[in-house]
């Protein structure tokens, strides 16, 4: 289990046991009630209790970090209103009495009390109000508390027995007045959803100033047991009543639940209660007309009664338009929001509703990983059946995330052929568990346009550490995502901290490598390409090098995949082709005949994607004063395969002249196929294939080497052989029957004029 996870358990461990004691405890004092009322300090006694259950509930969900910073601080002034409540039932149950009125020592904690909750409902988060709205709210105030004071009033000048003391009588009606604003701030609380504090909770402590009304009324004007039962009764039920909202909020730590429950009280019934003030005041006139006025005067006070009657109705109905057309617009509203946070295409989440997600997890201290999945190849099937049969696949793959996805996990379409899985783990060992069952879950293949893919992913995954934010761990799981198609693709790589160093190296890299192209820092070197029956010199591959001012010889196998994944390779490879050609144009004018034919110069699939690249070539050779015949294009397999913009390209440059050599042949998965479609001129042996060849220990090599050296007599291609490190390669190449090769036994990479030094002292003559 995750320390969040254990956190979350111990928390709510014991949560309801403050509520239980209070429930026990307003048990008991109904019992006394019903028994024997006669020792009126046991009567009290609960009080305390139930309010210490209430003030422990409430100090303990207030120091729970999982919780918002703004639930935590109401929850502490819930504690702090609790400390008053628990004083004036401290005093209660030392004045252990059943007298008319409120005592002023009982009363002063008490109403102390009720400010504080009145502070800590008012403090809660609420949209920010115009003045219009100021001047609504305090009407409404304003009218609850005027109706509240005149019934207190009457009921503290007329219903109160004879001998009861002033202050007893204006402090219950002080407090009940206070008591009345309270639950009017409670309903305006529950009814907002930026409270934050969970609804059920709010709902649950209305039973505070509802107790406090009624109690206060009985205090004046009910008779000896209801005054009992309710001076008894009403601290247990207060206490029982944050005990319980304490632990409902205790249960809903997730900002998910609330958000669901909160959704559900925005039509309370507290609006309603300005309205009700306003009758209860009308019937307290009328009331009090038919006792003390003439009847002109009580016809008047009756007809401006009615008069107010009408305008209550109005409003009232009013009311209830508004709240119609309120609720279509909130349904509108939420249409809108789940449109703006929802993938059009898939129905998945989209990103700003993933990202939005994965920050409330991280924001409550949830457990939480990040599962970043791109779709392997996706622009190749895109390309090749069409954008129809694209979007198809990608429906295909959000179905299959939704269907394998346990219950807490989230899929989501970032865009484009990128997913993303909200992972509820913070262990490694989950997070990859849940990785390795989605990507075997994508393995089967699917049915598109009639025909059946098989589809792979790579994916990265990130586990949200103590201080990240949404973006960072995102961007990890980017991170680990590229990592895991560096790779190989159809695996997943989980992120680790140096991760992030390497791409702070490669970003550092690239950019000094932009500024070595500007500055002229980089050099070619040509390896030269031997006849292998002659031994004579036959051509020259070019090589770009890089001596770094600071750094050294930096390695083409560290900025070479720097430039790719940058997209420095469009101009280095663009200067490359220039130098290259320049140097061929230059051997050409100072060894005429006896310089090689044609210079061999590597291209990247970034470059063929190009749409300008064949002019680029075009304009290159003519700025040179060379012929297509001059230039070989070297390309790799998977360049060939990415889709019709590459296949396009090539077919444009062979109509022009240009040769083309598919280089490292026999490493990629469908080189056969390839020889069909692809037109090409030279098959270069990939290296791993020559590599102990010579002692034929490696029967696999031999016949992989054997079958290209046939495949290129057959077709009548050039086969090339790479990675020549002996004089037996070199025999046996030969005896296969091919005819050029290179490597480092015959020449390694040589500077432009030592390349040129190879000519003059031994000219090139044609094969």
């Amino acid at each position: 289990m995750s320390a969040a996870e254990t956190a979350g358990t111990r928390h709510r461990a014991g949560g309801l046991a403050p509520a239980v004691v209070a429930v026990a405890v307003t048990v008991a004092v109904l019992v006394w009630l019903l028994a024997d009322p006669s020792m009126l300090y046991l009567g009290y006694a609960g009080g305390p209790i139930a309010m210490a259950a209430g003030v422990f509930a409430s100090q303990r969900i207030a120091r729970v970090v999982q919780l918002p910073r703004p639930v935590r601080s109401f929850w502490r002034h819930m504690e702090r209103a609790g400390i008053c409540l628990l004083i004036s039932s401290v005093i209660a149950t030392i004045r252990a009495n059943n007298n008319t009125g409120l005592s002023l020592w009982v009363a002063v904690p008490m109403f102390a009390g009720v400010l504080l909750l009145l502070f800590a409902f008012v403090s809660l988060p609420a949209p920010k109000r115009t003045p219009v709205a100021w001047v609504r709210a305090m009407l409404d105030a304003g009218t609850v508390a005027v109706a509240s004071g005149l019934i207190f009033w009457y009921a503290v000048l007329d219903l109160a027995p004879a001998g009861t003391a002033l202050s007893g009588r204006v402090t219950a009606a002080v407090v009940g007045v206070g008591a009345t604003l309270l639950l009017v701030v409670i309903g305006k609380a529950a009814a907002r959803p930026e409270s934050m504090v969970h609804p059920g909770a709010l709902r649950v402590l209305t039973i505070a100033p509802v107790i406090a009304i009624i109690g206060n009324i009985l205090l004046i004007a009910g008779n000896d047991w209801s005054r009992l039962a309710l001076s008894t009764l009403a601290l247990p039920l207060v206490g029982f009543a944050m005990s319980l909202g304490a632990y409902l909020q205790r249960r809903a730590l997730t900002a998910a639940e609330h958000a669901e429950a909160a959704a559900l009280t925005h039509r309370s019934l507290f609006n309603l209660l300005p309205f009700v003030a306003v009758t209860a005041t009308a019937g307290l006139v009328v009331t009090v007309s038919a006792q003390e006025m003439t009847s002109k005067q009580r016809t008047v006070i009756i007809g401006a009664v009615l008069i107010a009657g009408f305008v209550v109705a109005r409003q009232l109905l009013s009311l209830r338009e508004n709240s119609v057309a309120l609720r279509g617009i909130r349904a509108q509203q939420a249409e809108l929001e789940r449109l703006a946070l929802s993938d059009s295409l898939t129905g998945l989440p989209n990103r700003a509703r993933f990202g939005a997600v994965l920050a409330e997890r991280i924001g409550a201290h949830h457990a939480a990983s990040a599962m970043l999945i791109d779709v392997d190849d996706f622009k190749m099937i895109n390309d090749t059946l069409g954008p129809s049969a694209g979007d198809q696949l990608l429906f295909q793959v959000a179905q299959r995330l939704r269907e394998r996805c346990e219950p807490g996990e989230m899929p989501a379409r970032l865009g484009g052929d990128e997913f993303a899985v909200l992972l509820p783990v913070d262990e490694p060992e989950a997070a990859e568990a849940a990785a390795a069952r989605l990507l075997l879950a994508l393995a089967d293949p699917f049915r598109v346009a009639d025909q059946t893919l098989l589809v792979h992913a790579s994916a990265g995954i990130a586990l949200a550490a103590t201080g990240e934010s949404a973006d960072e761990v995102m961007r990890n799981a980017d991170i680990a995502m590229y990592a895991a198609k560096e790779s190989g693709k159809a695996s997943w790589v989980r992120f680790e901290p140096r991760m992030r160093q390497d791409m702070v190296n490669h970003a550092r890299l690239a950019s000094e490598l932009q500024n070595g192209i500007i500055r002229g820092e980089l050099r070619l070197q040509y390896q030269p390409v031997f006849d292998l029956v002659t031994g004579r010199l036959h051509g020259a591959e070019a090589l770009v090098r890089w001596q770094h001012p600071t750094r050294g010889f930096v390695s083409p196998g560290e900025f070479i995949p720097v430039a790719e994944r940058s997209g420095l390779i469009v101009p280095l490879g663009a200067w490359v082709l220039r130098e290259a050609c320049e140097q061929l144009a230059r051997w050409h004018a100072a060894y005429g005949d006896g310089a090689i034919e044609a210079v061999n110069v590597n291209v990247a699939v970034r470059q063929l994607r190009e749409a300008g690249f064949v002019d680029e070539v075009a304009a290159v050779l003519s700025d040179t004063g060379l012929t297509p015949r001059n230039l070989i294009l070297e390309v790799t397999e998977s360049s060939v395969v990415d889709g019709w913009q590459v296949r396009d390209t090539l077919q444009a440059l062979h109509e022009m002249g240009v040769a083309l050599a598919l280089d490292d042949f026999g490493t990629g998965q469908s080189s056969l196929s390839l020889l069909r479609a692809f037109p090409v001129d030279v098959l270069k042996l990939d290296k791993s294939f020559v590599d102990g060849i010579a002692d034929g220990a490696d029967r696999g090599r031999l016949a992989v080497a054997a079958a290209v050296a046939q495949l290129a007599e057959h077709l009548q291609l050039k086969a090339v052989a790479e990675g020549i490190e002996s004089q037996e390669q070199v025999d046996r190449l030969r005896h296969m029957g091919y005819r050029y090769g290179q490597g480092f036994f015959m020449a390694k990479p040589l500077p432009a004029d030592e390349c040129g030094a190879l000519m003059a002292a031994d000219p090139v003559r044609a094969a």
